[in-house]
Parts: structure tokens; sequence; C-alpha cells
């Protein structure tokens, strides 16, 4: 098996959706050994170490964001990816709780937009948490019930608001960005030698365990020298990141809970995919960088006052549990404008009717296809998006 993914590889004929498929079928199960992963001792051919600069935020600044000291962030290169950046969970023990909260909790609600607004009213969509937890506090049982909102939930737009029509942002879709994430994303990018790097949008997938995200590059932001950053919570899953063209062949990598991963520069435009979440071993529901390793749901992970890490009730930990048992949960962040920039003036002759798309799902192949909107309270099922 392992030989059949390096086979694909190099042929040149569309190698990155060849080597989707791949890691995409479910029978017979695809062989996982040539994923890197940058969580063990990394011995491979490709991957080399990054410096980071620990001057750039103090130890306090850190933990204000739940992060651990610069100096002990795990950093890697690929070679022949200039640009791209993997972390390894540089998040304090328990801290990652407070990230998978907002993502569920608090960044989905009014005035972020989800994918749920599509096809349901304002006020249905307006405390989605509020629907839900109930239903997923209850163990669950053998007989199949309806899904929440929340697992119906597949993406979040932040900031300057994606328009998956037109491919574009403007100025006239925006919200406040997320203080707590404004603040994450700065300091992070900071770290990795982009002091000015400024969060202005944030599109955030929610995944399920049979969900993948089409072959795509990310280009609509109007500036393209400020990286993109990517942070992984929830269940595993494998990364494709290919070059420019789709006939070069893509590496594979996991993404595991707490891992952030930096595209700027050459990296910066290239292909990538998620072909597959992968499920936690049985009886293991949770990858151990999740654990509170001792913290309880209560306590704050960085203990100070001015820390942006919230403490969490166990009620509210027992909803999140339930839901990332079995699912995944990815923020990206952009700086879309760059200084200086303003966005074009639009053109009312082309203007695309906003809500005719939900966004876009990949085909069996790994394309991204525009999927037209629908009524049914279920279509929000077949919608992976960007990354």
């Amino acid at each position: 098996m392992a030989k059949m993914a390096a086979s694909i590889g190099e042929h040149g004929e569309d190698a990155f959706r060849k080597l989707f498929k791949f890691y995409k079928r479910r029978s017979p199960a695809p062989d996982l050994s040539n994923v890197v992963d940058f969580s063990k001792s990394v011995k491979h051919e490709k991957v080399s170490t990054t410096e980071l600069n620990p001057a750039a935020m103090s130890d306090e600044e850190a933990r204000r964001t739940g992060l651990r000291p610069v100096r002990d962030w795990r950093a890697f290169g690929l070679q022949g990816y200039p640009g791209f950046m993997f972390i390894s969970n540089p998040f304090l023990p328990g801290s990652q709780q407070h990230w998978v909260k907002q993502c569920l909790k608090t960044y989905p609600q009014k005035p972020n937009v989800c994918n749920l607004d599509m096809h349901m009213a304002p006020t249905d969509t307006q405390d989605i948490w509020g629907k839900s937890a109930d239903v997923l506090r209850k163990p669950s049982s053998r007989i199949r019930e309806p899904k929440t909102l929340l697992e119906k939930l597949r993406w979040v737009t932040l900031g300057y608001h994606y328009n998956w029509d037109t491919k574009t942002y403007s100025a006239d879709e925006c919200s406040p960005f997320p203080d707590d994430l404004h603040l994450l994303s700065g300091h992070v990018a900071a770290a990795c030698q982009f002091p000015g790097f400024k969060a202005e949008a944030g599109i955030l997938n929610y995944y399920r365990s049979d969900s993948s995200l089409g072959i795509h590059v990310d280009e609509s932001e109007l500036d393209h020298t400020q990286p993109l950053l990517s942070f992984s919570f929830g269940q595993s899953a494998i990364f494709l990141l290919g070059g420019t063209q789709r006939e070069d062949p893509p590496t594979a990598m996991y993404m595991h809970s707490g891992d952030i991963m930096v595209m700027s520069g050459h990296s910066r435009l290239r292909y990538h995919a998620v072909p597959r979440v992968v499920p936690a071993p049985e009886g293991d529901p949770l990858h151990p960088s999740l654990e509170a390793e001792g913290l309880a749901p209560g306590q704050d992970p960085a203990q100070g006052e001015a820390s942006v890490i919230q403490s969490m009730e166990k009620e509210e930990w027992a909803v999140c549990f339930r839901y990332i048992q079995t699912s995944r949960v990815n923020m990206t962040v952009r700086q879309v404008l760059g200084p200086g920039q303003a966005f074009p003036l639009k053109d009312k002759r082309t203007e695309t009717v906003k809500g005719y798309t939900e966004g876009y799902h990949d085909s069996q192949d790994g394309e991204n296809v525009g999927l037209k909107r629908r009524r049914s309270s279920n279509s929000s099922d077949l919608v992976n998006v960007l990354l």
C-alpha cells in the first residue's frame, strides 16, 4: 500500500487528485505509514526544524492565550515548501478546551455568519449552542435521534465574511473580529517572524467523521504577503500540501489537536486538501493533548486575571466532549488587506445575489464544487468548505 501511494505521486497527470482519492477511500482502508507525524520523533528526509522568535512575546503574554513559552515550541519546515511551518501543539495543558468552547458556543453567535443561515431564519440560528446543549449532554443511545443544530454546523465566518458565491471579501459584509482569537493569532504570527500580522477574517470548519475538504488554493485575500494561520482541535486528520500545479504530488501529514500550520511566502498559494478525518482509537475518544492533565473543568489553565482563557463549567465541557469525540474543528485566520489597500468598488451589473450557495463540498475525486442552495434542513450535511 505504501508503494501504491508513492507510485501515485510519481505520475504527473493530476497527481494531487489521485493521492486525495487514495487517502479518502474507506474500503480497503489506505496505508497511512507514509503520513508525516510531527508529534513523534520525526525522522523524515523532508522534515527540518524551524527557527522561531522567542522574543516575540513574553512568557506571560503567551500564557494569556494558553500558549507555552515560545522557546518550548516544536516547529518544523518541509523541504521543497518554503514558507510552510508546522508547530506541534504549543498549547498549555487544558487551554485547548477554551478554544473548543469558543468554536462551538461563542463564535457561531450573531453577528457572525454560518451555513445554517442560508436556509433558516435568523431567530432559529441565534443560539445554536443553547438549542443543542441539552441533547448533547445526554448519554448517547442506540436510538438514532435527529441531529442538533451544532451537529449540522459546517462553517462559520468571522470578521470580513467570505462570500461563497463571488469568492471575495467586502467592506459591506463585516463584523467585529473576536478579541481573543485576534490576540492568539497575532502572538503566533509574531513568533513565526510576522510581527505585523493583523487578523481580519476567519473561516471555521466543522468536520464530522466522514467529512473531507476538496482540493483548493486560498487566494481570495487581497494581500498574499501575510501568512495564513490554521488551528486544529478535536479528532486528527490528514492534510495534503501540494504545489502550484495539480500535477505536483502532495505531501501527506497528520494534523492533531492543538497543532498549528502557517502558510506563507511560496507556500501561501499552494494546493491543499483534507481527504480524511482519522478517528481516535476505540475507548480513547480524545487526543491526549485535549486531556486537562489534572486540570479540572472550571479552573483557569493560565491562572491570571489578564488571561483570555476562560474557565469552563463541567456542563459546558460535557457538551464539548460529546461533540469532539467524533468531530474536528479547524480555525483559519487571514489578513485580507495589506497596508494602504482597499476593497475594489463593486460592479452592480455583475454582483452575485447573496445566498444561493452554502459553500463548497468535494466530489468523490476531491474537486471543490459549488453547491446550490437546498431547502432541506439536512442540506448542511453535504457541505465541507475551504480550509
